[in-house]
């Protein structure tokens, strides 16, 4: 019974801080004590443990030898190697998952692309600070496109790359997403994917990434 309260206490905290850091709620470069989180999430120290070593294993946390664990900072040069590789193996990803193409995938792309192009990317009354529903939509399409790729390592690691990216996304949500149709840009994606064309899918994908790779670069410099 222990240890399943412990598992479940592990769990927790492992989401509220993973939702902290994609958020940016917690400073990059801040120390994050074990007292600190414990404190903070309400939770045992082994607990807080768990959850701050699959962060780190995840590439949200930073676990330094002999200095405990970080909040991961943010540098341009980490974003450029950060929206290269997800470019790569997110194109790769996708051209399996059209050469794989079935009705179900087919129908769970659409259904995605539905929920996603019917929810605003900000809060309701004039606000600019992001809606999370339309972040989980966001992430459930991207997914989506991937699901047919054959190769479930494939897909974590992709993810573990969308969490990363997320919170280099979060410094230019109010900046750049006044500015940019991501209907048209993910019905683009969409569409090519399900017409079987890998090539203009995976660049449509590419181009996608590359215009939030420029506004949170231009972001991080000034």
């Amino acid at each position: 019974m222990d240890r399943i309260a412990k598992a479940t206490s592990a769990t927790q905290v492992y989401e509220k801080l993973r939702a902290d850091l994609i958020q940016g709620t917690l400073k990059p470069g801040q120390k994050l004590q074990i007292d600190f989180v414990s404190s903070r999430y309400g939770a045992g120290l082994n607990p807080v443990r768990e959850a701050l070593n699959r962060l780190s294993s995840e590439g949200l946390v930073d676990r330094r030898d002999q200095r405990g664990f970080f909040v991961p900072p943010v540098s341009i040069e980490h974003w450029r190697e950060l929206v290269k590789t997800r470019c790569w193996v997110e194109a790769k990803a996708l051209e399996e998952s059209i050469g794989n193409r079935n009705q179900a995938w087919e129908e769970r792309v659409v259904l995605a692309f539905h929920r996603l192009s019917r929810t605003p990317w900000n809060l309701p009354g004039g606000t600019l600070a992001a809606n999370p529903v339309w972040e989980e939509r966001h992430r459930a399409f991207h997914i989506a496109l991937l699901s047919a790729c054959g190769s479930s390592i494939l897909i974590d690691f992709c993810e573990d790359l969308m969490d990363q990216a997320q919170r280099y996304r979060f410094i230019s949500v109010a900046s750049t997403f006044p500015h940019r149709d991501t209907v048209a840009e993910h019905r683009g994606i969409m569409e090519a994917a399900l017409d079987g064309d890998a090539p203009l899918a995976t660049r449509r994908l590419t181009e996608h990434y590359m215009i939030t790779f420029k506004a949170v670069e231009d972001k991080i410099g000034r």
